[in-house]
């Protein structure tokens, strides 16, 4: 039986509000030909968070080298490089007047750098046209090359976000091309080449792991330095795409965030309708509070 169609849950419900926003961001997008990971991998929070002025833009085109079994975005061979995309985030999150960005990409295996000279160029670009603005990048796993991460981190990201999506046992069966161990890489060499590099990552749960794997991949976050952690319901995009293995209820999502709190992490934003950037400026807001509390109990020991 595919669990997939099954009924989703009251708790997984979401509202269609097309209001003004969403039609200034949807036209914003398409105005400068930009992309957002909004949109290519059918967020549910669409709706939420384009009517409320803030987005998730995707650089790098909207073509994917990998095909992940759990992603709707498109896969294949990319044929977009847009070397002005930087300049259009830029101006974009200017008029948008946001005060917390997120950017994102598709995998570009077919890259010498695998983008990340792209994403260092969008930093800078934004950064200086908007240096209020705390830029956040989720960004691949760049195939692990430790002087792509570092061209990264050399923009000096506020946040830096990379997806563990699911435990050590399934990471195979759900992710194309990447390894559990890499991401896990990619977050201690982030530390280790910027100590003062806040750092983030995320996991779905629905996928077939028990709770006693989602804790061991907690404490392998936290190991690596991982500083938020974000746990959502995986929801399965098409038919075609690897089904749900169950519904977590929402006391549940509150417990593995008690459980991720516990063990170390600065912030934990748990929940089934919860992404990698949805509330991303509350999260990282949060992190910053934890730490500087952190800090103060430890000058007055």
């Amino acid at each position: 039986m595919q669990k997939a169609r099954e009924r989703k849950p009251d708790w997984l419900k979401i509202s269609l509000n097309t209001g003004d926003g969403y039609k200034e961001i949807n036209s914003m997008m398409r105005g400068r030909k930009l992309h957002t990971v909004c949109e290519e991998a059918k967020c549910p929070n669409i709706y939420e968070c384009w009517s409320q002025r803030t987005a998730t833009f995707m650089i790098l085109g909207n073509i994917c080298t990998r095909a992940c079994r759990f992603c709707a975005v498109t896969s294949g061979l990319p044929t977009e490089l847009d070397l002005e995309e930087p300049r259009h985030v830029a101006q974009s999150v200017k008029e948008m007047g946001l005060k917390h960005v997120v950017i994102t990409s598709v995998a570009r295996d077919d890259l010498n750098d695998h983008g990340a000279s792209m994403f260092a160029a969008t930093i800078t670009a934004v950064r200086e046209s908007n240096p209020l603005t705390d830029i956040e990048v989720l960004i691949p796993d760049l195939g692990g090359e430790v002087n792509r991460l570092a061209l990264v981190l050399a923009a000096k990201p506020d946040v830096l976000n990379h997806n563990l999506e699911t435990v050590s046992r399934l990471s195979d069966k759900v992710r194309a091309k990447a390894k559990y161990q890499r991401s896990l890489s990619v977050l201690r060499l982030a530390k280790e080449l910027r100590p003062e590099q806040t750092t983030k990552s995320g996991m779905m749960v629905g996928l077939g792991e028990t709770k006693e794997e989602i804790i061991e991949a907690m404490k392998d976050l936290r190991a690596a330095g991982c500083d938020i952690l974000t746990i959502g319901q995986y929801l399965q995009p098409t038919f075609k795409h690897i089904g749900v293995d169950r519904y977590y209820e929402p006391s549940e999502f509150a417990e593995l965030k008690r459980e991720g709190l516990a063990l170390g992490f600065a912030h934990v934003e748990a929940g089934p309708l919860v992404r990698s950037s949805y509330h991303a400026r509350e999260q990282t807001e949060s992190a910053k509070s934890a730490a500087a509390g952190t800090e103060a109990a430890v000058l007055e020991n």
